[in-house]
């Protein structure tokens, strides 16, 4: 056998390591597979200014209060998991009937997250006409809330379609993981939805931004203070929240709230994640790994987040000729409307 030259197999092996790094490079950055109907230039001609307008909307709001960023990315997460991608969660219900909007989880989504989506809205449709879904401009005012406020600038696919009405109460309840859960159920709810256990460590990075209301973490707190909480960081929260029902809030990453990084994994990590949703990430050894990964590297968690983003954005979207394009995100449009009861008395017919 022939002999090989050790400084000609040392260039062999760089040459092989410098390929496979390039190759795990365009890995990471390609583009994650779209579903039918969906395109990352859905919008190219018929709305050119569809990006630079919500990208200036969003930079306007949080000019004057960075906070909102964290409602709008909570928005469309909450969107997402009941029923799809589809704006549901849009759709005013009645005050006291159920609705999508007045089931528990969705209690604390931001009043003003609203108002945003229906004032780039409105503006859109004044450049473009009525084209352009609420749907894909809750997925847009996400990403730029997140690439604003110093995280990845991740790629959109569009052209969702939006609802005809909103998710039941119980569906909402069922689908949207509360932060009690421990990693166990935070598992297997995301992958009844097809995403993983990496997926859902880089969602869940969503929490670098944003506040928590005392009502949920309080269990961690009172009558018995959880083993996996830092006293010094327990000792603050009861300060905050000197009692089970208070109605006061705290950021959930106390070392940048307003600034989309990585320190969230370091909370974690120092056992000062707010939730038990969070914490347990760190707890549990399927995901810890994963948690000390992002904490030491925030390129490999943008990466992650942005790849995360993009499978979740197409969960049971709406396309072509499902679904509408509503001129009033709050509402369905007219004439949808009358289908929709049609639809609904049709459904109590055949129950009886």
């Amino acid at each position: 056998m022939a002999k090989v030259p050790v400084l000609c197999l040392f260039f062999a092996l760089s040459l092989s390591f410098a390929v496979a790094e390039v190759e795990n490079v365009l890995s990471l950055n390609a583009d994650p597979p779209i579903v039918n109907g969906l395109s990352w230039t859905f919008y190219k001609s018929s709305c050119p200014k569809l990006e630079s307008i919500v990208e200036e909307r969003i930079k306007f709001y949080l000019k004057k209060d960075v906070t909102q960023a964290a409602g709008l990315l909570r928005l469309h997460f909450h969107d997402c998991f009941v029923q799809g991608c589809d704006a549901s969660v849009l759709l005013d219900g009645s005050a006291s009937g159920p609705s999508e909007q007045n089931a528990p989880p969705n209690l604390t989504l931001r009043q003003k997250a609203f108002e945003i989506i229906n004032d780039i809205k409105e503006r859109v449709d004044k450049a473009c006409g009525v084209i352009v879904s609420c749907a894909d401009i809750t997925a847009m005012a996400a990403r730029y809330s997140v690439s604003e406020t110093g995280g990845p600038k991740y790629k959109v696919p569009l052209g969702r379609r939006d609802s005809l009405k909103f998710a039941t109460r119980a569906a909402t309840l069922a689908n949207l993981p509360a932060p009690t859960s421990n990693a166990s159920a935070l598992i297997n709810a995301l992958a009844a939805k097809g995403l993983d256990a990496t997926d859902l460590v880089a969602l869940s990075g969503g929490h670098t931004i944003g506040i928590g209301h005392c009502t949920s973490f309080t269990e961690r707190l009172y009558p018995t203070q959880d083993a996996t909480l830092n006293k010094s960081f327990a000792k603050n929260l009861k300060v905050t929240c000197p009692t089970t029902n208070t109605t006061n809030t705290t950021v959930l990453d106390i070392r940048s709230p307003n600034v989309f990084d990585n320190k969230y994994y370091l909370d974690l990590m120092n056992r000062q994640g707010l939730f038990t949703s969070d914490q347990d990430l760190y707890t549990d050894k399927r995901t810890k790994q994963i948690v000390k990964d992002f904490a030491l590297d925030q390129d490999l968690f943008f990466q992650k987040f942005a790849l995360a983003m993009a499978k979740m954005s197409q969960l049971s979207v709406l396309t072509g000729t499902t679904g509408e394009i509503r001129t009033n995100c709050s509402a369905p449009n007219p004439t949808s409307s009358i289908a929709t009861l049609v639809e609904d008395f049709v459904d109590s017919v055949n129950l009886i």
